[in-house]
């Protein structure tokens, strides 16, 4: 595809997700509470989306991840966090 054509089929779906970035990061900030490794994480990702290099998805979801190979004997929860505790020291 073109550029152009890549524009206008995915440019309201990115607008849309920049949008709803951005009302994100406001409820944090308007939010009470501590530090939060997840928080440290995400914007160092974000990093990623403003320096022009290439890879910036394969860039984002690494800072992200889970670097080690080991299997945790326990997972420390139930779910899936999203964001890897001892990448980012908050």
């Amino acid at each position: 595809m073109t550029r152009q054509q890549v524009l206008d089929l995915y440019f309201l779906d990115a607008r849309s997700k920049l949008i709803e970035v951005a009302a994100f990061l406001d409820r944090v900030d308007r939010a009470d509470g501590g530090v939060d490794f997840r928080l440290a994480a995400f914007r160092q990702a974000m990093r990623h989306l403003a320096d022009g290099a290439p890879r910036r998805a394969e860039k984002v979801l690494l800072a992200l991840s889970d670097p080690t190979n080991e299997p945790v004997a326990k997972a420390p929860g139930k779910g899936a966090i999203g964001a890897w505790p001892n990448r980012v020291k908050s």
